[in-house]
């Protein structure tokens, strides 16, 4: 048996406490840092405001607006685009607040934002706290001046033969010309050449702007994050594929297309695109993609730009670099660039869907042991092929949608010239009540000087079973087979097949 003093227990235990106690002691601060809590507004008169300040982009000139202060050291601007006409805008600029009440003027902002969607973070002092928020878009123009200048003074010059007079009065009307009350009577002006105002009216301003009633205990620059979402911006994958002389390869690049039509420019900017269809409560309006050629583009291969990452159920693509977005700008920048890929050229004929038409597609797997394997955005392919001398043509375009990795694409990139088929249901036969055999004929014709194969493709009921064929043929669902046949030089190949389908009445 093994006698423990009772010294040394006694210290083990008091050692584990105050391990114990010094533990609870560190995490302690922690604890209370993950307690929720909620921010008051303080009691304060919010149009008792004691300092006013006009943040901009510190790209931009500026200029004095009334009493304000400049400022706005912006430090970083990142730009999250969704292909949706969707972007989410996050800016951290720097300003100076003075402890009360500040009423901030926030400029350069995208004149499509979501004035709901605006959060602010002072990302110095947490003390700071957003009272009140208004977002002023009411831009001056000839017009609004006009309009409110009613009842005020302006000054008109008009044209009268070859020299201009000038009329200084009370504006009475602008509805149709300008009607002046002068001293010398009431005058209706036509051919104006200018107007001159005073100044501008209070209302109208030159830029969307976002106004602010900050409250902060703490006077001093800070650093301050704004995000955002806004319409206007839209971005789209394009694609171009030039397949060799023996169409069994291709080089296969990918630029992304960024339109930007949200009312501002994003100089130095880092760029986000989620490529995946994000659920919107009110879906914005649909924003017109613009087309462009990228076949100068295929001589060579391009770097690749961005990293790619997956995001909650969308894919993420980083670009490696900041850039710069100007307002009605569209851009473009490298996705990816891909060469000897592997791709099988096929004949498609779907004789219950295309009349007489045989489509031809290229098929290829978007994998990374054929030169791919990164998830395709979906957007556009453009094919293209050198002619005998050496120039490209343009052969065709399709759609791809999202394509996630070892998916197989298909293009359809046009119908084939010199080869076409005909389908005709030969017979109908009512077998018994619910019970019919129907008997199909499908002829192709192939006036190129090669064989080539085509897949047939055929639909039938899904309580349908083939009971005869001519020709092998792979089930590709419970309602659509495929024959995969040759058709000789020159010549012609026949499939036959019946289906017995039953009805339940």
């Amino acid at each position: 048996m093994v006698f423990v003093d009772k010294k040394v227990i006694a210290f083990a235990l008091v050692a584990v406490a105050a391990i114990l106690v010094i533990g609870v002691l560190v995490m302690l601060p922690k604890i209370e840092e993950l307690k929720p809590v909620r921010k008051s507004a303080p009691l304060v008169n919010v149009s008792d405001y004691s300092y006013k300040v006009s943040v901009e982009k510190p790209e931009l000139f500026f200029q004095e607006l009334g009493d304000a202060k400049k400022a706005g050291e912006k430090t970083s601007t990142e730009l999250t685009v969704y292909n949706q006409n969707l972007a989410l805008v996050k800016e951290v600029r720097e300003m100076f607040l003075e402890s009360g009440v500040n009423l901030v003027e926030y400029k350069d902002i995208a004149s499509q934002i979501d004035a709901t969607s605006v959060l602010f973070r002072d990302l110095s002092f947490e003390d700071t706290i957003v009272l009140e928020q208004n977002y002023e878009f009411d831009i001056v123009s000839e017009a609004k001046m006009l309009e409110k200048y009613i009842d005020k003074e302006i000054t008109v010059e008009v044209i009268e033969g070859d020299s201009t007079a000038t009329f200084t009065g009370k504006l009475l009307n602008a509805s149709d010309g300008l009607l002046l009350e002068t001293g010398e009577g009431i005058v209706a002006l036509s051919n104006i050449s200018r107007i001159s105002f005073p100044e501008l009216p209070e209302g109208l301003i030159t830029k969307p702007t976002l106004v602010w009633k900050i409250w902060t205990e703490s006077t001093g620059k800070r650093n301050t994050q704004t995000v955002y979402l806004t319409s206007g911006m839209n971005w789209r994958a394009d694609y171009v594929a030039k397949v060799n002389e023996e169409e069994t390869a291709m080089d296969f690049s990918g630029w992304t297309t960024i339109t930007n039509s949200s009312g501002t420019s994003y100089p130095n900017t880092k760029l986000k695109l989620v490529a995946g269809d994000i659920h919107l409560v009110s879906p914005v309006q649909p924003y017109p993609d613009r087309y462009y050629d990228y076949a100068e583009a295929l001589g060579g291969a391009v770097p690749k730009a961005f990293t790619e990452e997956a995001l909650f159920e969308y894919h993420l693509y980083t670009l490696d670099r900041t850039t710069d977005i100007k307002d009605n700008e569209t851009k473009q920048i490298s996705l990816l660039a891909s060469e000897n890929v592997p791709v099988q050229k096929e004949f498609v004929f779907d004789g219950a869907a295309q009349g007489n038409k045989v489509q031809v597609k290229l098929k290829f797997k978007n994998s990374e042991e054929q030169a791919l394997g990164v998830p395709l955005p979906k957007g556009i392919v453009r094919v293209y092929k050198e002619d005998s001398s050496g120039q490209l043509q343009f052969l065709g375009e399709d759609s791809i949608d999202h394509t996630k990795t070892e998916d197989e694409v298909r293009l359809f990139v046009g119908n084939a010239f010199d080869v076409s088929g005909e389908r005709i249901q030969t017979e109908s036969v009512n077998v018994r009540k619910g019970v019919y055999l129907d008997s199909y004929e499908i002829t192709l014709e192939n006036q190129k000087d090669t064989e080539i194969e085509v897949v047939v493709v055929e639909r039938i009921g899904p309580y349908a079973t083939v009971t005869s064929n001519s020709d092998a043929f792979e089930k590709k669902s419970a309602t659509e087979i495929e024959f995969t046949v040759k058709v000789p030089a020159k010549g012609e190949k026949t499939v036959s097949y019946t289906v017995e389908t039953r009805y339940f009445f």
